[in-house]
Order: structure tokens, then C-alpha cells, then sequence
């Protein structure tokens, strides 16, 4: 069996869904701004953008180049996280609805969202991408794409999560919605 070919397969479908994604989010980022919503700190988008699309070439790239091989008692419960992080996204688009947008669009005096994974958490998009960000990599043995990018993903989301949670709480009732809620992890601060 090929693995690095199939896990290349593997990167390949997810950055396809990533692509379906921003479709979404972009319709609803302009639906959003047409009812009167505000995009805030849209200068650290770029580089996420750059970072994820960076992420997806580089997992493959490292498996490839440096021969990375496939150990099914890590790589199979790397899969597992990555099918678990996906179903976290999709609940949180779903709940979201039309206001789920990879962008910081804030519809200014409107209730923070607090049904599905919100019920738990203030960030449960982020707690998938931190969990994919790691587990993808690790599939396949890919552990230095693994460590850099968790670390740079991690240091992005420090100014992101930042500038959103300011942003909700100037414009909507978001600090006392989520005032006993963690961030990232349930039961956490």
C-alpha cells in the first residue's frame, strides 16, 4: 500500500473542503456586512490565509521529502481526531448559520450565538483548527509540520481570539453571554 500517496489523497480532500468554506464564509461575510455588519482586525487574515494554505503544502511536502512513514498506532488515532475536528467545524457552521465566516464580522447589538458546541465553549471553530493542525501531520508522522504550525497557529489565534472577543464585547452583550464559558476547552478558563 502506498501511504504516502493516499495520505497525500487525505490533504488533498481536506484542503478542498477548506476551499467549499471559504465560498461559504465569503457569502456570508457579504450578507453579513449588507445587514449592517462591521469586519474588525482584518489585518492578521492574510496571514492566516498564507499559514493554512502553507500548513496543507507542507504536510505532504514533509512526508514526501523526508520519507516520513505511516505507524498506524499513531497514525489511526490522528485520523480519528481529524474526523472528530471536522464534525466540531461542521456543527459550528451549522449552528452559526449565516454568520459563520473565517473573517471577524460582527453584527453590532445582536445576541451572541449560544445553542450547539457555544453551549460549552466560546471557541469551538478554533478548538478544531488547533486539533486538526495538530492531528493531520501526525497521520502520517509529519511531526516537525506538526510543531511549526501549531506554534505560528497558535501565536495567530493569540491576536485573533483577541481582537474578537473585543470586538463582540464592545458591540454586543458577548461578556456577560460567555461570561462563565472557556475559551477552548470544556470545563477550562
Amino acid at each position: 500500500m502506498d501511504t504516502p500517496l493516499l495520505y497525500t489523497l487525505l490533504v488533498f480532500l481536506v484542503a478542498l473542503g477548506r476551499l467549499a468554506e471559504l465560498r461559504i464564509a465569503e457569502r456570508n461575510r457579504r450578507a453579513l456586512l449588507a445587514r449592517g455588519g462591521v469586519e474588525v482586525a482584518p489585518g492578521h487574515y492574510r496571514w492566516m490565509v498564507l499559514l493554512h494554505t502553507a500548513f496543507l503544502i507542507g504536510c505532504p511536502l514533509e512526508v514526501w521529502l523526508l520519507d516520513r512513514p505511516f505507524v498506524p498506532a499513531l497514525g489511526i488515532p490522528m485520523l480519528l481526531l481529524i474526523v472528530l475536528a471536522t464534525g466540531l467545524r461542521y456543527w459550528v457552521i451549522s449552528t452559526l448559520d449565516g454568520r459563520w465566516t473565517t473573517r471577524i464580522v460582527v453584527l453590532p447589538g445582536t445576541s451572541p450565538v449560544t445553542g450547539g458546541p457555544y453551549r460549552f465553549l466560546r471557541h469551538p471553530n478554533y478548538l478544531a483548527v488547533i486539533t486538526e493542525m495538530l492531528a493531520l501531520p501526525l497521520v502520517h508522522t509529519a511531526w516537525m509540520t506538526a510543531i511549526v504550525f501549531s506554534v505560528l497557529n497558535g501565536l495567530i489565534l493569540r491576536v485573533r481570539i483577541r481582537a474578537e472577543e473585543k470586538a463582540l464585547a464592545r458591540m454586543t452583550d458577548y461578556g456577560t453571554v460567555f461570561a462563565g464559558h472557556s475559551r477552548l476547552m470544556p470545563g477550562g478558563r
